[in-house]
Parts: C-alpha cells; structure tokens; sequence
C-alpha cells in the first residue's frame, strides 16, 4: 500500500489529508472523520487497516482552520484538553459538510479513487458527521459508520437524525452500554426516525463497554467488541461499496 499526505483544497484553505491507497488501480473510497483528539498515529493504523481490506482511505485533518494542531492525549493537562475541546466546538455540521463537498469534487479527479459509492466511519465527536454526510450526499455515501457518536441527535435546526428523510445508504450505529457523552434519549429518538423512514441500519449497544472502547491507546479499550465493531463494518463495505 502507498501513503501520502496532501492538501485538499476548500472554500476556507487547505486541508492536510491522508491518503491510503493500492498500487494496481483505483478502490472505492472511505472517508474516516477524525474524533476530538485529531489526526494522530492510532488514526493512521486505522486508515491502514481499512485500506488493507481493498479500499483507498482518506483521513482529512478536520482541525485545518485552526492550524496544524495535534494533541498527545496521553501527556494533556487540563490547559491542552480545553484547547481539544475548544477545537471539537470549533467545527459544525455545516462547515464540515462543506468540507465533505470538497473531499467528494477531489475524489472525482484523482486516479486512486474507483467512481461510484462512498464509505465513511466516524468516531466520538464525528458520529454526527456521519449521519449529516449520509442525509446531506445520500447519492455518494453508501455506507456510514458510527461509533459512540455525539450530537446525532440534538434540539437544534441542524440535527443530524432529521435528515433520515433524504437517506439512501446504509448506517451501522454502534453504542458503548455506558456513555455519559450520550444522553437517554439518543437510541430511542434515532431509531425512531431511521424506522419512520425506512432507513436500512443496523444499531447496536455493545455490553460491557464505555465511550472509547474501540480505540487502542485507550484504558476504555474493549478488544472483543472493537473486533466485531471492524467485522461489522467492513461486511457492510463489502456489501455496499464493492
């Protein structure tokens, strides 16, 4: 597989992305939209992981706007984690949205990329990103993927969960048992509008979990669920992108 960081050019600069990619032709595409921490080398491993099944992989820095900001979790006092968390509030839907439209027009130019379906998976703060990437581009995602996702469903003008209406793909929405960044009405309230609109998904709340269970540098790190987490996944890419 080859690797290489490049920008991709948006209504508001250049936006560094990682691309993962085959030697013998283009593959259907995967974005992965990155979780509050930013781009870092566990992100990397899953880009290789993902491309490593047959698909070219990109991982766009979502924090472009504010510069190259990169955050070692394992090392933050209180002052880098608000400077995490005033990052993660400096994105929303629309912005990233138009980021999204901008990754779509590169990927109609670029060699590596096999026309046709998009793929997504999205962690923590991008579980939203998803379902808004999956309702706003219904004609090029066909499968999204999130992960203990936040603000998927919200009181706002913009939530997410409202664009069930203009979906054409297929969700897998995968949920820690224990998730303080989730409130109680989330599940119901989603499962609801994906079922009022006859969405194709696939939910899970997975036992024994908290938030961050998928990610390997984390204490929250459940190995047995993050492995059926990836195997459901990539069925569905399989399924709906190949």
């Amino acid at each position: 597989m080859n690797e290489e960081i490049l920008s991709i050019k948006t209504g508001d600069g250049d936006m560094e992305t990682l691309v993962v990619s085959h030697d013998d032709g283009a593959r259907p595409p995967v974005v992965i939209y990155m979780d509050a921490p930013g781009i870092r080398e566990e992100l990397f491993g899953f880009a290789r992981r993902i491309a490593a099944e047959g698909y070219t992989v990109l991982l766009p820095d979502m924090y472009y706007r504010l510069g190259r900001l990169r955050f070692d979790m394992a090392k933050a006092d209180d002052a880098v984690r608000e400077e995490m968390f005033s990052a993660m509030r400096s994105l929303n839907n629309a912005l990233v949205m138009s980021d999204t439209d901008d990754i779509l027009t590169w990927m109609q130019q670029d060699p590596r990329i096999k026309q046709g379906p998009v793929g997504c998976i999205g962690y923590c703060m991008s579980g939203q990103y998803v379902v808004s990437a999956a309702g706003t581009y219904p004609d090029h995602f066909a499968a999204s993927a999130s992960l203990y996702g936040v603000g998927i469903v919200t009181d706002a003008p913009d939530t997410p969960h409202k664009l069930a209406s203009a979906m054409k793909g297929e969700l897998y929405l995968g949920f820690a048992e224990t998730d303080e960044w989730v409130p109680d009405n989330v599940i119901p309230d989603l499962r609801s509008e994906l079922d009022a609109h006859s969405v194709s998904y696939t939910l899970d709340i997975w036992p024994g979990t908290g938030h961050g269970f998928c990610f390997p540098e984390r204490e929250a790190y459940v190995k047995g669920a993050a492995e059926q987490v990836w195997g459901k996944v990539f069925e569905m890419y399989k399924r709906k992108l190949c």
